[in-house]
């Protein structure tokens, strides 16, 4: 037996999809989930083979959702994007279904699902942030997993943020939070009018800048309001610059 779960913020849609698998009867619905944050609770207890899932749901997208699990299930997503935006999707999912989708239009997902787990394919962690990275939208915040917990810090919050190894280190609050990103992403992602590059491994919040001081001869320190120093490179201080108007 095939295990799936569905999660999506509209009851309707959830029993549209319980409907339409009663032609699937080797797939057995094993939860339903209103939102993101069931979503993550869910799939980490019950690690089922495939998922149901809407795009855009309020609290947590269906990309930040997956971002936080340690266990990817094949991917069928749903979404009222229209198909042009959906291309987004292809590389880390069996299949999309744009709402509103017919019986034929879903068995026709469902079957490229079942090849997929036949094929014993199912996609990780590394094809979600690729594809999300490929088509990097301007964030307005960051969501981060700490043990059973689910954290979303306003991007307000952040002090500033480190490249270490595969990961970034994300300071908010006094607190450093780890997130599997690359800083190319978040240079890109992060509003430009709030966030600037300013070193090969750290990406700083303008606003929370209190003023700079000369390291050395090429080199400088931004002090943060909170006293935390964050190193700038030369182009990094030319860029600040630019942004602080001084």
């Amino acid at each position: 037996m095939i295990t799936a779960v569905v999660i999506d913020d509209e009851k309707l849609a959830r029993d549209i999809v319980r409907s339409y698998l009663k032609a699937f009867p080797q797939i057995e619905i094993v939860g339903e989930c209103a939102n993101g944050f069931e979503g993550v609770k869910t799939i980490s207890e019950l690690q089922p083979d495939l998922i149901f899932l809407d795009v855009q749901m309020p609290k947590l997208t269906g990309f930040e959702m997956l971002e936080l699990l340690d266990h990817i299930p094949v991917i069928i997503f749903s979404t009222a994007f229209d198909q042009y935006a959906i291309k987004a999707f292809e590389k880390s999912a069996a299949d999309y279904l744009l709402k509103p989708y017919s019986q034929i239009r879903f068995n026709e997902a469902v079957e490229k699902a079942l090849s997929k787990l036949d094929a014993q394919h199912v996609h990780g962690l590394k094809d979600i942030r690729q594809t999300r990275e490929q088509y990097a939208e301007t964030l307005d915040r960051v969501v981060v997993r700490v043990g059973h917990k689910i954290i979303i810090i306003p991007l307000d919050k952040i002090e500033y943020i480190e490249a270490q190894d595969d990961y970034v280190a994300i300071y908010s609050e006094g607190k450093k939070h780890l997130k599997q990103l690359t800083m190319k992403y978040l240079e890109t992602s992060l509003p430009k009018d709030g966030f600037t590059r300013v070193h090969r491994s750290f990406i700083v919040n303008i606003n929370q800048i209190d003023r700079l001081e000369a390291y050395s001869k090429d080199a400088f320190v931004a002090v943060l309001k909170n006293a935390r120093t964050v190193p700038v490179s030369r182009s990094g201080y030319t860029l600040l610059k630019e942004v602080l108007h001084f």
